[in-house]
Parts: C-alpha cells; structure tokens; sequence
C-alpha cells in the first residue's frame, strides 16, 4: 500500500510540473481553473513551484534528520506556490 500512495503521489506531482510548464510557455491553464486564472504566467510559476516543493517535502521528509531543513523548506516551497496560484486569480494593480 505505502509503495502505491508513493506511486500516486510522485505521478500527480509530475502532472502539476507538467500544468505549470504548459502554463509558462504556451499560457494554457486547466479546464478546471480557467474559469478563475486571471494572470496564467503566475499559475504557471506557482504550479511548478508547488510541484517541486511537494516532490522535496514528499521524498526528503521521512529523512528529516539526515537532510535537516530541506523538508521543512519543501514545504515553505508548496505553501509558496499556493500562495501565487492564489494571488493568480486576483486581478493586477491599476496602472
């Protein structure tokens, strides 16, 4: 059961790489999230970051003690790039 639970979750961390580069180069966003992405570069930058801080956090976090704060900053990056997935979907300054 552990093996499949890291199976999934190695293959949806992936996936949301994948989203995020798509994102960044060709400005495609989700069918789910079109809806609300206002600025799609943003989403992009925060789907990539969020996938690479969830693969860090995911792998590193069982080792806590030998990789020290590496996790802990797996998951500041997630959080992060929740952060500006969220700031995404809020419109830009007036100019």
């Amino acid at each position: 059961m552990h093996m499949f639970m890291v199976v999934t979750a190695a293959v949806l961390a992936t996936l949301l790489a994948l989203a995020g580069i798509a994102n960044i180069a060709y400005g495609w966003v989700p069918p789910w999230a079109r809806s609300r992405v206002l600025r799609p570069r943003l989403w992009g930058y925060g789907a990539l970051l969020g996938a690479a801080g969830f693969a860090l956090y995911m792998f590193l976090g069982p080792l806590a003690r030998a990789f020290g704060p590496l996790p802990l900053l797996g998951w500041v990056a997630f959080m992060a790039g929740l952060a500006l997935q969220w700031m995404s979907q809020r419109p830009g300054r007036a100019s």
